[in-house]
């Protein structure tokens, strides 16, 4: 966990995932300043929108922030990589296809890469590659999963048993005993984005917020099985459209038009729940109030610490028997 925070220049082993076109500044640097990793999500957005969510983020801030790029994703993925270092972003996490290529160049500009994966094989590529650290997902994430469909609970060991970069834990983590439990597996720190979007700093609409808030443990849904391309969403009218289509028979065309980042700010930040959808991981069920990032992370840290020391004091009392 030390590792993680001096390669990462931050306090606390949590940094935010990707938010694709609902990333804004005010949230990436809430989290940086708080003490994780703040992050901003490229998503299908313009090189002129990052850029300006950029400059933002560094009148906000000071501290070290990290760019998402999902490659396969963005249309935009040389101009990306030129605003990294155009405005030395420090850290890049790279998700949504081979991080290979792209590596070696990040490096020569003394840039940290993370790379995104969901399996062992993908975790050894990208270690093969030269990625400095991981973040494996398991598909409790929120938002656009791998069709594995791995848990983090069983994903997390496997991949630290096979690589020696660091693998921070992503996929059903929002508090202090989900960090507690993620270092327990080997994780040397964590990756949260559904927490995120119920604080106090996050612009987002304060429907998407009560919804979160108002989940339990099964209010979160799977579009897009039938056509290859796994998405976690919170259970709302409009993803009850989504399934109701897919049922019928949707076809890949039909299901990329639904589920476009048009729809993603429709419901996230308009609160348009009837035309538009917003992504949820399974750790919705755990959320129940709206505090700041910083009481947050700062939650997070010392339940982990409570947890972490009470389980150790258990564990030798029952072991001494």
């Amino acid at each position: 966990m030390k590792h993680v925070t001096n390669q990462l220049n931050i306090k606390y082993p949590i940094i935010q995932g990707g938010m694709g076109n609902i990333s804004n500044a005010a949230l990436t640097a809430a989290v940086s300043e708080a003490g994780g990793l703040g992050t901003i999500g490229c998503g299908t957005m313009t090189p002129d929108e990052v850029e300006k969510i950029i400059l933002e983020t560094k009148l906000r801030t000071n501290k070290p922030f990290a760019l998402n790029i999902p490659i396969n994703v963005t249309h935009f993925l040389t101009d990306m990589l030129n605003l990294v270092i155009k405005y030395k972003i420090p850290i890049v996490s790279l998700s949504a296809g081979n991080p290979a290529p792209h590596i070696r160049m990040l490096h020569e500009h003394g840039i940290t890469v993370i790379a995104v994966i969901a399996s062992v094989k993908h975790a050894k590529k990208a270690e093969e590659a030269g990625a400095d650290l991981l973040v494996a997902e398991g598909y409790e994430a929120a938002g656009i999963n791998s069709s594995l469909e791995l848990t983090t609970f069983t994903l997390i060991p496997q991949i630290v048993e096979r690589v020696k970069v660091p693998v921070l834990a992503a996929g059903g983590v929002g508090d202090g005993k989900g960090l507690a439990a993620a270092l327990m597996l080997g994780a040397s720190g964590v990756q949260i984005g559904t927490r995120l979007i119920a604080t106090k700093e996050a612009p987002f609409h304060d429907t998407y917020k009560q919804n979160l808030i108002h989940a339990n443990d099964t209010d979160t849904v799977i579009v897009g099985r039938s056509v290859g391309r796994v998405r976690r969403m919170l259970k709302t009218p409009y993803a009850q459209k989504l399934l109701k289509t897919e049922d019928q028979g949707m076809t890949l065309e039909e299901y990329i038009e639904m589920t476009s980042e048009k729809q993603h700010v429709m419901g996230a930040v308009l609160g348009d729940l009837e035309n538009g959808f917003i992504n949820s991981g399974q750790v919705a069920g755990l959320i129940s109030c709206i505090p700041s990032v910083k009481e947050l992370l700062d939650s997070m840290i010392e339940e982990a610490k409570i947890h972490i020391s009470r389980s150790a004091k258990d564990f030798a009392a029952f072991t001494s028997k």
